[in-house]
């Protein structure tokens, strides 16, 4: 791989988790509309905004290929409509959870997801953990036990965000569909209920669409908001070793982590700096795992050991 094409990769990746990062502004802005519309919204414009890129990107033939080679495969039906339903979820709490001034709960949510699909590999793929990742999910756990005991509830909405992701993640596996056709896919199997429900608000006089120009603008710009990050993340990743997009998936739980903190003044006590401080180690030894530096570390290490055996 050329040094000009990692460095291209880097920039689109990069760029990619910084717009998921600071995403929350956006939604912020929408504060004044209700979370479900908001979602069902995002769903019909994100829909639209997919088609209109496919006919630039001259993809429309392979969409409508893939369309009827999921209607001739239930379980491909199955799976796209398992990984629509989860994404759906997940863009749902976390809106609901950004508007409900609940930022730093969508960070740590981001934050232990890799590990939470480490876990679901181990669960479902019979896949091994390592020493190094079994230390992670203790450290991991302890973060969020100390969250637990100090709120006396469990960051449910942490952990609802980095399961539905994970989970979406397990389903796209099954998909292999090219991201701009899957994010089509995937809208286009929740579009009917999204409008269904914005049917139903309007016949009750309650949708927010009309309200306002901005408030529309908005709400039809959530559409582009949802995929351009994708399509640059997936430039980057066609790009970059696994191992460097690793790393930078971080970004975007730790903008998110400082616009809540700095922008919206949300509360971050003692035990969410102690809770944070285990979640950040066990992520620096996920991410030590995973790199090459790390690997042949451990290589060493384990060679060294059996010399003195």
């Amino acid at each position: 791989m050329k040094v000009d094409e990692q460095k291209e990769g880097a920039i689109y990746a990069a760029l990619s988790y910084m717009m998921w990062g600071v995403v929350p502004i956006y939604w912020k802005f929408l504060q004044g509309v209700g979370a479900t519309e908001i979602l069902a919204q995002r769903v019909l414009w994100s829909f639209v905004f997919m088609l209109v890129l496919l006919m630039f990107m001259k993809k429309r033939q392979a969409f409508l290929d893939y369309v009827k080679n999921i209607l001739g495969n239930p379980k491909l039906f199955a799976a796209l409509l398992t990984a629509s339903l989860l994404v759906t979820a997940n863009w749902g709490v976390f809106i609901w959870a950004v508007n409900s001034g609940r930022i730093l709960d969508t960070s740590l949510g981001y934050y232990i997801n890799p590990l939470v699909s480490v876990l679901l590999g181990v669960i479902v793929l019979k896949e091994k953990l390592s020493g190094a990742q079994i230390m992670s999910f203790l450290l991991a756990g302890i973060g969020v036990l100390i969250l637990g005991i100090h709120f006396g509830t469990i960051p449910w909405v942490s952990l609802v965000l980095a399961m539905t992701f994970g989970l979406y993640g397990l389903a796209k596996k099954m998909i292999k569909a090219e991201s701009a056709i899957g994010l089509t896919l995937e809208t286009m199997m929740v579009t009917p209920l999204a409008l269904g429900y914005l049917i139903y608000l309007m016949n009750q006089s309650e949708m927010q669409f009309f309200t306002a120009g901005s408030t529309s603008l908005l709400l039809v710009g959530g559409g582009i908001v949802t995929a351009l990050p994708l399509l640059y993340f997936a430039k980057g990743a066609e790009k970059i070793p696994l191992s460097m997009l690793g790393i930078f998936q971080y970004i975007a739980p730790t903008l998110s982590l400082l616009i809540g903190v700095f922008v919206y003044h949300e509360s971050f006590t003692k035990a969410h700096l102690l809770a944070f401080l285990f979640i950040w180690s066990a992520l620096a030894v996920y991410t030590l795992s995973i790199t090459k530096w790390g690997q042949a570390s451990a290589r060493r290490f384990k060679g060294k050991g059996n010399i003195g055996a």
